[in-house]
């Protein structure tokens, strides 16, 4: 049964603009089906705003492939109606709907380079829900899944 996966902004830059980062292999585990990459409307926006920025200088055409790609392999959820399992509070409340979106899609892994989600994941404040953990760890869980 593939992974269900939540992939921050900053791994999906890895994964769908710098080809040659060395996590561009969970690219290939989602376009192959062994992994689910999980997304809401929130996080595709920010991911969309992202390749705006001026820093990656993208042009319009690389916004949209790399845009696109990405949501052309990953499955959209809805936010959770009804009674929701209590999440703690992120440090960073942009990154809230990273947590969000990983109960609401029933995710089995939030892989995070971010310094606040990673701190959540330290306290094992998660258990029973989803592992949070940083692209060199589901790197290392991967080879030997």
């Amino acid at each position: 049964m593939p992974r269900r996966i939540v992939f921050d902004t900053n791994v999906l830059l890895s994964m769908y603009v710098f080809a040659d980062s060395r996590f561009a292999s969970f690219r290939e585990q989602v376009e192959q089906g062994q992994w689910i990459a999980l997304t809401s409307e929130a996080c595709l926006a920010e991911f969309h705003r992202v390749l705006t920025y001026p820093m990656f200088a993208l042009d319009s055409t690389s916004q949209a492939t790399a845009f696109s790609a990405y949501a052309k392999y990953s499955l959209q959820v809805a936010s959770a109606t009804g009674l929701k399992i209590a999440l703690p509070a992120c440090s960073d409340r942009d990154d809230q709907k990273f947590l969000e979106l990983a109960r609401d899609g029933k995710a089995d892994w939030l892989v995070s380079s971010d310094k606040a989600l990673l701190r959540l994941a330290r306290r094992d404040k998660l258990r029973g829900l989803f592992r949070i953990m940083t692209p060199e760890t589901a790197l290392l869980e991967r080879v030997t899944a």
